[in-house]
């Protein structure tokens, strides 16, 4: 029997009075490779924020192996949306990577021999090596998904959540950032937020479509209409 990974019971979350998330109630579970699509101001990063922890619900509970999203936040590996990086900070490729593993081994100063091992092996796998003494924010988008992607994974996180990862990012980053993602499924559990359905389509078990409330589809039951933002759900939300 599968063990749920991430159960939410009831959950809503307002701002100024109005709700963005509302009575949701949803069982995911270890291992599971979930999509998650829906319309722009729908509660897509507001749910993740939630499962991080960042966020509190004003009603209903949240658990994360059976625990507090804030107990379990180092188990956690998150890659947002690119944008939400500031592409001038003073960091290099391979110091951006290492961040990933402050929440479970905190360094002080020089980059011990292990933590830089682990960098080669994550910037080998993702094609980042020649870039490893870059800036970060010298990097193309792809480039600089890539290392966010690096930087989530090296930890060996329980829960990988990702916000729009792959928009506007080139074909080849695209395909090595999903290809890199294949390889958890069954060991992790992903939540890949997307609007890109196609792709969300054929690597997800299941989908999420999130507009202030939530409902559960199976890859079969999209529709091209879907593809044009017409998220017609309200029968499913009932």
């Amino acid at each position: 029997m599968k063990t749920a990974a991430i159960e939410l019971k009831e959950v809503s979350i307002l701002s100024q009075g109005m709700p963005i998330l509302q009575d949701v109630t949803l069982s995911i579970d270890e291992g599971e490779f979930v999509g998650i699509f829906g319309p722009n101001g729908g509660g897509k990063t507001t749910l993740l924020k939630l499962l991080m922890g960042f966020l509190k619900p004003d009603h209903g509970s949240i658990r994360l192996f059976d625990q507090t999203p804030e107990k379990i936040r180092h188990r956690i590996g998150y890659v947002p949306q690119i944008h939400h990086i500031d592409p001038d900070f003073p960091i290099t490729v391979r110091e951006l990577i290492a961040m990933g593993l402050l929440s479970r081994r905190p360094y002080f100063g020089r980059l011990s021999k292990t933590v830089l091992e682990e960098c080669e092996n994550w910037m080998e796998q993702l094609g980042l090596l020649n870039h490893k003494d870059k800036a970060y924010g010298e990097l193309s988008g792809g480039l600089a998904q890539r290392a966010l992607l690096a930087r989530a994974l090296i930890s060996d996180p329980d829960l990988i959540l990702l916000d729009e990862p792959t928009a506007h990012i080139d074909a080849s980053s695209m395909a090595i950032f999903l290809r890199t993602l294949e390889k958890f499924k069954n060991r992790k559990t992903i939540l890949l937020v997307s609007h890109d359905l196609k792709t969300i389509m054929q690597h997800s078990a299941r989908l999420l479509c999130v507009q202030n409330k939530v409902a559960t589809l199976q890859p079969h039951e999209i529709c091209d209409h879907f593809n044009n933002g017409l998220y017609h759900t309200a029968s499913r939300f009932e």
